[in-house]
């Protein structure tokens, strides 16, 4: 443990990668592990003091992340750089700091931020594979068009209210917001659904996918897609996308702090040997 104190507080900025198949999403809360509990109870572990970490935004159970962003306020003397080695020395499997760096006191990690990055990822092979089983959802029941689901996101670029693919129980004082970028493609067996925005509803991205798959095997035609959201037709999307497949991929801030990390649009991709690889 790092014992040594100064009386002045230091805001250290992470970059986190995580397996969402090990924890209860992001947040702390009773009787589950979370991806923010772990972490806290890391630093208490190192500094021997209760710290809050604040982070870009929350994942659901079974989401992952290649590059969440966190805040925490400490006055340990451990320089800013090496949190992240340090602290790597206490976490659990399935949870990697990938960078640290000490930032501003008003910086924030949520509030700083302009843009998140999403992408989700369907398995279309029709045989099972469990090398791709915890990074992807295995739909094999009807062939998905990528150039319909494609289409289908054009429309939603801009500044939108996307109250149709909004969870109940979301705190979120309305549901408007900014979609930056919105692209579908086809690699191989793999259809990958990939959005950019200022900022997401609570369950918004599997809600979404679960409405394209139904594009993308004609179960729902573009124009019906369009006029569901736009008129913000909430009980019509009835089921959303299963967690495994999401992931996290960036956050983007206007004076970025990490240089190689947070503005980098990193995933884990299949390579010709069956094996993740972070690019």
């Amino acid at each position: 443990m790092f014992s040594a104190d100064s009386e002045s507080l230091h805001r250290v900025a992470l970059v986190i990668q995580y397996l969402g198949t090990h924890f209860y999403g992001w947040q702390r809360q009773p009787n589950h592990p979370s991806v923010q509990q772990a972490i806290e109870e890391a630093i208490i572990k190192v500094c021997g003091k209760v710290t809050v970490l604040h982070s870009a935004g929350r994942t659901d159970t079974g989401v992952h992340a290649a590059a969440q962003v966190a805040h925490f306020d400490t006055s340990s003397l451990i320089p800013p750089t090496r949190w992240a080695k340090v602290l790597n020395s206490y976490l659990p499997e399935g949870i990697l700091i990938c960078g640290s760096t000490e930032v501003p006191s008003d910086w924030h990690a949520r509030f700083s931020a302009t843009w998140r990055r999403y992408r989700y990822t369907i398995y279309t092979a029709a045989i099972p594979n469990l090398f791709v089983k915890q990074f992807s959802w295995h739909y094999y029941h009807d062939r998905l068009d990528e150039q319909l689901i494609h289409r289908a996101l054009q429309p939603m670029l801009g500044e939108h209210d996307m109250a149709a693919f909004q969870r109940a129980g979301s705190s979120r004082p309305h549901s408007r917001l900014e979609l930056q970028e919105a692209i579908c493609w086809r690699d191989g067996d793999f259809v990958h659904v990939e959005v950019q925005a200022s900022g997401f509803l609570y369950g918004m991205i599997r809600l979404l996918v679960g409405q394209l798959v139904d594009v993308g095997c004609q179960r729902l035609s573009l124009a019906a897609f369009t006029s569901r959201w736009q008129e913000k037709r909430r009980i019509e999307v009835k089921y959303a996308a299963p967690p495994q497949g999401l992931c996290l991929l960036a956050i983007g801030y206007a004076d970025n702090p990490f240089t190689e990390f947070a503005s980098r649009k990193q995933t884990l991709t299949l390579t010709d040997n069956h094996i993740f690889k972070l690019v």
